[in-house]
This record gives C-alpha cells, structure tokens and sequence, in this order.
C-alpha cells in the first residue's frame, strides 16, 4: 500500500483522492436523489422502492461498507488539506474575490463539511439503525412532520448543496480541467447540480411538514 502512501505526502495526491471519492459521493447522492424522488409519486411507490433496495441483501451490505470507506477517506483527506491549508497560509485573505473559485461555498467547506457529518450520523441513526418492519414511507412521515426534524434536515440539506456548489466545481480543478474558457461553464454547472440536488432533497421534508396527505 505504498502507493497511498505517496499521494498523501504530497498535496497534489491528497487533492486527487479528494476529487475520486467526492465524485464517487457525488454519484451515490444522485443515485440516492432519484430513489427518494420516488416519495413524491406516493406512498406506495416509495415504500416499493425501499422493499426493492434492501431485497439485494448481502450486496446492499457491501456497498454501505464502501461508502463509509469513502466517506472516511473524504473526510480526513479533507481535514488534512484544511490543516495544511491553515499552515500555509495563517492569515485571512484582504480581499475576497469570486475568483479561482472563491465563493460562499469554498469559504464555508470547512463549516458546512462539519455539519453534513452531524446530519449522516443523525440521519443514519433515525433510517438505518431502526426497526426494519416500519415501512420507510411512516419512517419518514412520523419525523420529518416534527417542525424541529424538518428544520434539522432543511438546514442540513442547505448546507448539502452549498458544499457540493465548490465541491464538484473544485473536482474538475483537482483533475487538471482548468481553463478560462471553460471555468465559467464549470461553475455555473456546479451551482446548477447543487441547486438541483438540494432543491428535491428538501422537497421532502417541506412537504412532510406541511402537507397532510404527503406519504399517506
């Protein structure tokens, strides 16, 4: 495992292992977005879409353990660089400009990194680490309904989106994908797919908030 190894002693190597697993995270969130896009054809489709995910059995098991890999990976990639960022370069910059990337989302990595990890742990706490019999449509209905969890998963999921509008712009930057006639593409890009992402994300616990026949 010399190799691992190697890219971590080097800034360019942690900066690829940051861009391989976030686009890895980012495809598990989309593929993730379009199974929970299924609650809004109703309570059946959904819970369809539930019997049918967890019917693959051992398989599903393997792929858990391969995202918590990735996810480990990503987060003490990323708190590597961020220490060794705050090194480099101790002081706040005077002038804070939308250029090379710099914008809210860049600027609030760090914060917005702290949070989505409270809200896994929360998240998989009340969906994963439960009663399995309850259909997930009732899991959902019975929490998010709770003015303080739909507030909890608004926010987190805010911060969802404004972590992937750097994020997937900065993976593109990580590979080599860098030039000014196409930065501009990538940025807007980035927005769009974190506007999309967290747009039908928090649809959801909107609607089990304040609609009465959502999921029932």
């Amino acid at each position: 495992m010399g190799w691992i190894g190697s890219l971590y002693r080097s800034s360019v190597g942690k900066k690829s292992i940051m861009a391989a697993s976030g686009l890895l995270l980012s495809l598990f969130l989309l593929t993730h977005l379009l199974g929970n896009s299924l609650s809004f054809l109703g309570r059946e489709a959904f819970n369809a879409y539930a019997e049918k995910l967890h019917s693959v059995g051992d398989l599903l098991y393997i792929v858990e353990a391969g995202l918590l890999f990735l996810f480990l990976i990503h987060i003490i990639t990323g708190i590597i660089l961020y220490l060794e960022n705050l090194q480099a370069r101790p002081s706040r910059y005077s002038v804070s400009t939308s250029e090379g990337g710099r914008s809210w989302g860049s600027r609030t990595m760090p914060y917005t990194g702290v949070i989505i990890f409270v809200f896994i742990i929360v998240h998989l706490l009340n969906f994963h680490f439960t009663d399995k019999s309850v259909p997930v449509a009732d899991l959902v209905r019975g929490l998010l309904s709770r003015p303080p969890m739909a507030f909890f998963y608004i926010i987190s999921l805010l911060a969802v989106a404004l972590h992937l509008s750097h994020g997937v712009w900065s993976l593109f930057q990580s590979i080599g994908f860098n030039h000014d006639k196409y930065n501009g593409v990538l940025l807007k890009g980035a927005l769009a797919f974190s506007i999309l992402v967290g747009t039908v994300f928090i649809l959801i616990p909107v609607l089990a908030l304040v609609s009465r026949s959502f999921l029932l």
